[in-house]
């Protein structure tokens, strides 16, 4: 199940969503010709990316940070800037652009203490965008929890796009990341479940705050869970590829 878009587009240019996956993007080229170097891609995970026995020991703590600009591959940065492009920008818009810079990277380093927190004497290099992503996640759903979310579904032979609500889209993930925090063990490496559940409500929380000023749930009630501005529509046509009779 893939996000593809929100029904919501931003009411100014969302220039740090833009910065970040420029970032992001240039940052993996200017290594992927590593990656199949091991001795190189293991010298730039343990300079740059999260291993939390060292933080644990009191060094590196910049990692926090660097770790967020580096990915595993091609599919970890397409995956995670699809999750910015889509709800980053309505995030962006009601926060304004430099709060909404320095919250992701608040939600970035609170999902990377997280982990730290779950495995403190792992050795494994932990990289990717997605806590910071996870906590804007969370602050969308704090913020416009009935924003319509199309979904691209894939049931080994059924493909279909269909719209559901983001509270039950970014539900049904927090629901994933924390089965998969219960069941995974963060020192062996693999997916980080407990950045990505830790930096969801890190970015709730810190969504708190401009809720309150907006008016709380007063705000949900004048918006009626929406983004405060029009609702893109989408029109589903008829594919143009030609169907074959069955016999």
């Amino acid at each position: 199940m893939f996000p593809i878009r929100d029904h919501n587009p931003s009411g100014r240019t969302p220039f740090v969503v833009y910065l970040l996956m420029a970032a992001n993007i240039l940052i993996f080229i200017s290594y992927a010709g590593a990656m199949d170097d091991a001795r190189l891609i293991n010298q730039i995970y343990y300079d740059y990316a999260v291993i939390p026995a060292r933080i644990t020991d009191g060094f590196a703590f910049d990692t926090l940070v660097t770790s967020m600009f580096l990915h595993g591959g091609w599919m970890h940065l397409i995956g995670n800037m699809l999750f910015l492009w889509i709800f980053g920008d309505n995030l962006e818009d009601e926060m304004g652009h430099l709060p909404f810079l320095l919250f992701y990277l608040a939600a970035g380093i609170g999902a990377g203490l997280i982990h730290v927190l779950t495995a403190p004497g792992s050795l494994v290099p932990t990289i990717g965008a997605s806590g910071a992503i996870a906590g804007v996640m969370g602050g969308y759903l704090l913020l416009f929890p009935k924003a319509q979310v199309d979904i691209l579904l894939i049931l080994i032979v059924y493909i279909r796009v269909f719209t559901i609500p983001a509270f039950v889209m970014l539900g049904v993930w927090l629901g994933m990341q924390f089965l998969g925090s219960l069941s995974s063990n963060p020192d062996e490496g693999g997916i980080a479940y407990w950045a990505h559940t830790g930096g969801f409500f890190v970015g709730l929380v810190l969504s708190i705050p401009l809720w309150l000023r907006r008016g709380g749930i007063r705000y949900w009630n004048r918006t009626h869970g929406h983004p405060p501005h029009p609702e893109q529509t989408y029109k589903f046509s008829q594919s143009r590829i030609p169907r074959i009779p069955r016999r």
